[in-house]
């Protein structure tokens, strides 16, 4: 089968999609379907691998069938640090999948860093000794199966992220591979070295030879069997979520960034060829160049963003539909002093302050559920300049414009204050699904849909774009609020600034 269009599998942590996309930049076709979530106990978040192959087969057909052209290549966008293990001679999981939510690996990542590896570990992965990432999750599950870990050190099964599993299983066994930027969130990657790292892997204890071949994020993963998806087709791209979102939205350059807004926020911020240490509570991570080659950013996250606005509408029901956020926090001259810091599960970048709780300040008889729906959309552009100020600290130079998606970016009264409190362009894109876009960009390169990134961006609707009309004067003043805001909640929870 082929033809000018690219399937774009967009595995999620809840469900996964297939998008069709021609060459002219239109959605052909799409399917979704969510899959079970697992929680053995408190604080485990596990998969099941197979209920995730079988999902986005079903869709990837699906979508196939509803678009009726020709599939050029297919693409791989994932979500990150989940770690699968599998036979690789039947391709049936081992277990179900560890999740990158998941955090029983918390008293071995607090051995690790009693023990003095949390310097090298930042030094050589760019990444924080923490369960969030994939390493200690297999070092957990090798210490408790020995039976396992016979296998592995024998080399008798394989080890990979999600796009690792879902390129084994659409090839039929033929590949086991994976792409820097997901590879650079395992603890096993050095980023230096752009390979896996020995010394990593002998204290995660994870042998080499279970591990997926690393490719560029563009180029050859291999061929869909026929019985996977109904059709050969290449596999010509892959990438981590966030790095597809950054790719998707044509943040190929030193100094481009984007920010996805979902429950919580996801930053990233091209460094180009420089691979720059965070000294303000950043990652170091892989993105891609223009060519879908290999390229560095810093990322921070924001817990709770979107979440917020969940938490008015279903927790203290004052907004009826998320939607109406909008008009609500346009119906007010001002936030009159009102703010929400939303750590309810902690503070994230740049402050990593788990310990810290959800504060509102500047409360009056006059403060009405106007006031707090503000004071929640605010919150997420506030959270945004604080990260990205670390980043420009970090980088040594500023950021040309900010990229946005995800489902509070269709809110235009937010965007127009983020743009207020960043004092930069925000462009929103015309197609919100970046993370799709990012892996069909990586695939249809890779398969000549596009000739170059340029007719790849082209293709696609401008979208638009929301430009600072807050004077430097009332901007500050807000920010000084803000920070006054994040002091008074780190100190109810007894935490210094």
């Amino acid at each position: 089968m082929s033809g000018g269009a690219v399937l774009a599998l967009d595995q999620g942590t809840t469900g996964s999609a297939a998008l069709v996309i021609s060459e002219g930049g239109d959605v052909v076709a799409r399917a979704y379907s969510e899959f079970t979530q697992h929680f053995p106990r408190p604080g485990w978040v596990e998969h099941d691998p197979e209920e995730i192959w079988t999902v986005t087969a079903r869709v990837a057909r699906e979508a196939m069938a509803a678009a009726n052209t020709g599939i050029a290549a297919v693409g791989i966008t994932n979500q990150r640090e989940t770690i699968v293990v599998w036979d690789p001679e039947t391709l049936q999981p081992l277990g179900r999948a560890i999740v990158w939510q998941d955090r029983r690996t918390t008293g071995l990542c607090r051995d690790l860093k009693e023990a003095g590896h949390e310097e090298m570990i930042r030094r050589r992965t760019g990444l924080l000794l923490d369960p969030y990432f994939s390493g200690t999750k297999l070092r957990w599950r090798f210490e408790r199966d020995r039976e396992l870990a016979a296998r592995a050190r024998t080399g008798s099964l394989a080890v990979g992220t999600i796009d690792a599993w879902l390129v084994a299983r659409l090839t039929g066994g033929a590949e086991h591979a994976t792409d820097p930027t997901n590879a650079s969130r395992t603890l096993l990657y050095d980023l230096e070295e752009g390979d896996w790292n020995e010394e990593l892997l002998g204290l995660m204890g994870v042998p080499r030879r279970i591990l997926p071949d690393i490719r560029p994020s563009s180029g050859d993963f291999g061929v869909t069997d026929g019985d996977a998806i109904g059709a050969e087709v290449p596999i010509g791209g892959v990438a981590g979520d966030q790095q597809a979102a950054l790719y998707g939205q044509g943040c190929w350059e030193a100094g481009a960034g984007k920010c996805t807004y979902g429950t919580g926020a996801f930053l990233l911020f091209n460094t180009g060829t420089e691979r720059v240490g965070s000294r303000h509570g950043l990652l170091t991570t892989a993105a891609c160049d223009a060519g879908g080659g290999p390229a560095f950013a810093l990322e921070g996250s924001i817990f709770v963003a979107g979440a917020a606005i969940q938490w008015l509408r279903d927790g203290l029901g004052i907004l009826e539909d998320a939607g109406r956020s909008d008009a609500m926090a346009r119906s007010l001259g001002g936030n009159d002093g009102v703010y929400l810091v939303p750590a309810f599960v902690g503070l994230g970048a740049p402050h990593w302050r788990p310990e810290a709780r959800g504060t509102i300040t500047g409360l009056t008889r006059g403060t009405t559920r106007e006031h707090l729906v503000r004071a929640a959309l605010e919150a997420m552009a506030y959270g945004t300049r604080d990260i990205l100020d670390a980043m420009e600290r970090d980088a040594g130079f500023g950021c040309t414009g900010l990229r946005v998606d995800g489902g509070a970016a269709r809110n235009d009264w937010l965007m127009e204050f983020l743009a207020g409190v960043l004092g930069i362009p925000v462009r929103r894109p015309g197609m919100v699904e970046t993370t799709a876009l990012g892996a069909a960009g990586l695939a249809g390169l890779h398969a000549g849909v596009w000739r170059t990134p340029h007719d790849f961006a082209e293709a696609f609707s401008a979208g638009r774009t929301f430009r600072s009309e807050l004077a430097a004067g009332d901007r500050e003043t807000l920010l000084e609020g803000w920070r006054r805001a994040v002091g008074g909640a780190l100190a109810a929870a007894g935490l210094s600034q």
